[in-house]
């Protein structure tokens, strides 16, 4: 089965689940790294009301969500190779993906690597601003606008702080 069919049928499976269980999806992938195949799900407790999120889940949480899931996949069979099944929180430097990430995550402070160089640099650090189809915006530390075309952008994730 191609890697796009393993993750909708995952997210089919398991959303109906975690909406009962009080979870919600933050991302699935099911790639390849070496010679292995890694089928990786993202959890996170479900807000109670709107913009109000919950603490981080934790092993119980994840083990009864990969049971759920291990279970579901052994009587689907969908994928013919063997794989790892990883069940985790996203991390407290999460990357964001999806555009509800970016609405959600406005405001907080993000490390962002591009494909290639801009003004010399391929990593900054800002307080993301604003999001659109295009670009995203980030004010510096000391709160200059710094504008990232999305194409350039490798990966975006949140800035620990301690």
């Amino acid at each position: 089965m191609a890697k796009k069919k393993v993750v909708d049928l995952v997210t089919e499976t398991l959303e109906p689940f975690l909406g009962k269980e009080g979870y919600c999806l933050y991302n699935t992938e099911f790639i390849k790294e070496g010679k292995d195949w890694f089928l990786r799900v993202f959890i996170e407790k479900a807000p109670e009301r709107p913009g109000e999120w919950p603490g981080d889940v934790n092993t119980d949480d994840c083990e009864k969500v990969s049971r759920f899931l291990s279970e579901e996949l052994d009587r689907l069979d969908p994928v013919e190779k063997n794989y790892y099944l990883e069940v985790s929180s996203p991390g407290m430097d999460r990357p964001l993906f999806k555009e509800e990430h970016f609405e959600r995550y406005k405001g907080r402070s993000v490390d962002v690597r591009l494909f290639e160089s801009i003004g010399g640099k391929k990593s900054f650090t800002g307080k993301l601003s604003e999001v659109s189809d295009r670009s995203i915006r980030l004010e510096d530390e000391k709160r200059e606008v710094i504008e990232l075309p999305r194409e350039k952008i490798s990966k975006i994730n949140l800035t620990i702080v301690f």
